[in-house]
């Protein structure tokens, strides 16, 4: 992913902050169902690709029929879940599936490996994306692509995750929504 700071918007006020920034791509977190024609339109208006967060959607399931639903009324650039029905059908659509897992401890790492390992999500969101071991970790042992989220507060904590093996960064954190393109050479020279 070129992009490697990507918003995690959950607003309508951040999400007009995303369609006039630089940025091309951003995640709308929680939204209820009637916005989402309004947050699609937008979008295309704007030319932003836009990923749901299709387990924050309210007054919608989380499951292979609303994510059919979604790819076919909404064409997303891309889905993110905990729920193994929703990427497998998001891969099935040919839209981009990220599994979102919540590292809070040993058992919790076990088990999303072997559930990532089995579905092969195109991406792995690791939460909280503020442990770059368990950003190297998580990449080095499932060989996917790695986006780091959850607590990162700072372009130090973002270069560590970058360098840790993150492909890109998720952050709700409306002043580190820069377009971060060239923050791998900028921290190292």
């Amino acid at each position: 992913m070129e992009q490697k700071v990507l918003p995690a918007i959950s607003n309508f006020k951040e999400y007009e902050q995303f369609l006039h920034s630089s940025l091309e791509i951003g995640i709308f977190l929680e939204m209820h169902i009637s916005q989402m024609k309004h947050v699609a339109s937008l979008a295309k208006l704007h030319r932003k690709k836009i990923i749901y967060h299709v387990d924050m959607i309210h007054g919608m399931r989380n499951d292979e029929s609303a994510t059919e639903f979604i790819c076919h009324e909404f064409k997303p650039f891309g889905l993110i879940s905990t729920k193994s029905g929703v990427i497998m059908k998001a891969k099935q659509k040919g839209v981009i599936a990220i599994q979102r897992v919540f590292l809070i401890d040993s058992l919790a790492l076990e088990r999303s490996c072997k559930l990532a390992e089995k579905i092969r999500p195109d991406y792995v969101e690791v939460l909280p994306g503020s442990m770059p071991w368990m950003i190297k970790e998580v990449k080095e042992r499932l060989n996917t692509s790695i986006l780091a989220g959850g607590l990162i507060r700072t372009e130090q904590e973002i270069i560590a995750a970058l360098e840790a093996g993150a492909s890109a960064i998720t952050t709700s954190k409306s002043s580190l929504w820069k377009n971060k393109k060239s923050l791998m050479s900028e921290s190292l020279s």
